[in-house]
């Protein structure tokens, strides 16, 4: 039983280790750099939400309709805003695999 758990024991070690010197290779990112990101984030969802409700309280005063323009807008904004943001983020993530990647390959 001693030698099945050696083998698993030293898969994980090794594991571990690579993750660790992954981690090293990677430059350092400063705290800034995260708050930036989610600072871009925020205002991609929060111009076109409120830009979509601004244009919707003009319609309701120049065209009333039975239903809320501002309301139908400030949800059409808030869907686009977070799909951006969406996009913009899986775009980052897909880069940062891509460079990791690449880092791996070379190292082989």
């Amino acid at each position: 039983m001693e030698e099945q758990q050696k083998p698993d024991f030293g898969r994980i070690i090794e594991r571990v280790e690579q993750r660790k010197l992954k981690a090293r290779r990677r430059p350092k990112r400063s705290v800034w750099l995260g708050l930036g990101l989610m600072g871009v984030v925020g205002w991609s969802v929060a111009i076109p939400t409120v830009a979509c409700t601004a244009l919707g309280v003009w319609l309701d005063r120049v065209y009333p309709q039975s239903f809320s323009w501002t309301l139908s807008l400030l949800i059409g904004g808030l869907l686009f805003g977070c799909l951006m943001a969406y996009n913009w983020v899986k775009k980052e993530t897909d880069s940062i695999d891509d460079n990791d990647n690449e880092n791996q390959n070379q190292d082989i």
